[in-house]
């Protein structure tokens, strides 16, 4: 039986999306890296294309992103791809599953209603309903409902007096008129990565925040460390990602001294701090899960 030919969805050139066509290539001799800004969708002919190559000839599609950063528009391109799944391609994951995980405020409300433990968080297009929130909290991060990696986001302290304080939050209004605000909570210097494989926990790392920033992020000055979750994380960060069933995801968790909380489930999951933090080759491992799931 021939290998399967399976695409990668994601941004050509990048790491993550380099190793992960490496890691399919090695196993099945072929190779293609899908840019979705060179992708027509044919509903007359139920094809999707790519340059000239139709891509529902594919046994499979991973998608390892989307677009260098989230927004509506990711949304539209994952909406095309839904011309490969009624072509009977399989896609990993799910399209409707990586959906609910783009805009942070679906991500929420799947937490909330399944009782998971989150930062106090309020959404509100309110001038006065954000002020109120900010004195409330005292300090909160205002979060861009599409973006990674801490991007467009903003702390606003109470302590700044009203009129600056309601100054910082137009701004933020003036390009997020539906405002995601969460109480920012004291953290050790530290928040983690849980990673999951087909619903399989492979390991945590950490992210350590450079001294002085007020996120963890590598763009802001972090760095990966090795970390290991005792079960109490391990079976929360389970119960978060089983909600939304993705093939490959990393699940953010934080320890504070009320107890771990979640910030989010990744729609796409890193594989750099898996790599670099506990030394596990995601790209290899995700690639032998594929073609498993596919003989099966």
């Amino acid at each position: 039986m021939a290998e399967p030919n399976i695409g990668v969805v994601g941004v050509p050139g990048k790491w993550s999306t380099e190793a992960l066509a490496d890691a399919l290539e090695a196993a099945t001799g072929f190779r293609l890296v899908i840019d979705m800004a060179d992708v027509c969708a044919e509903l007359d002919s139920g094809r999707l294309y790519y340059h000239n190559r139709d891509l529902t000839g594919l046994d499979a599609l991973v998608v390892k992103k989307i677009s260098s950063e989230y927004s509506p528009h990711s949304l539209d391109r994952l909406e095309m791809l839904r011309q490969l799944e009624r072509a009977g391609v399989r896609v990993f994951s799910r399209v409707e599953r990586i959906i609910r995980l783009i805009d942070r405020l679906s991500c929420t409300l799947s937490l909330y209603n399944a009782d998971i433990p989150m930062p106090p968080t309020r959404i509100t297009e309110s001038l006065a309903a954000a002020s109120s929130a900010v004195a409330d909290f005292g300090s909160a991060v205002f979060k861009p409902l599409y973006s990674t990696k801490a991007r467009g986001m903003a702390v606003i302290e109470a302590g700044n007096g009203i009129e600056g304080m309601r100054r910082e939050i137009e701004a933020f209004r003036a390009s997020n008129p539906v405002m995601y605000i969460q109480k920012k909570l004291p953290l050790p210097g530290k928040d983690l990565g849980m990673v999951f494989l087909g619903g399989e926990y492979l390991g945590a790392y950490a992210r350590v925040g450079k001294s002085g920033a007020w996120n963890t992020t590598i763009l802001s000055g972090g760095h990966y460390e090795g970390y290991e979750a005792d079960d109490e994380l391990v079976e929360l960060a389970g119960r978060a990602q089983a909600l939304f069933g993705l093939d490959f995801t990393t699940v953010d968790v934080a320890e504070t001294e009320q107890g771990p909380v979640v910030f989010e489930v990744s729609a796409f999951g890193g594989f750099h701090g898996a790599l670099k933090g506990i030394g596990i080759d995601v790209p290899t491992r995700y690639a032998s899960y594929i073609l498993k799931e596919l003989a099966e």
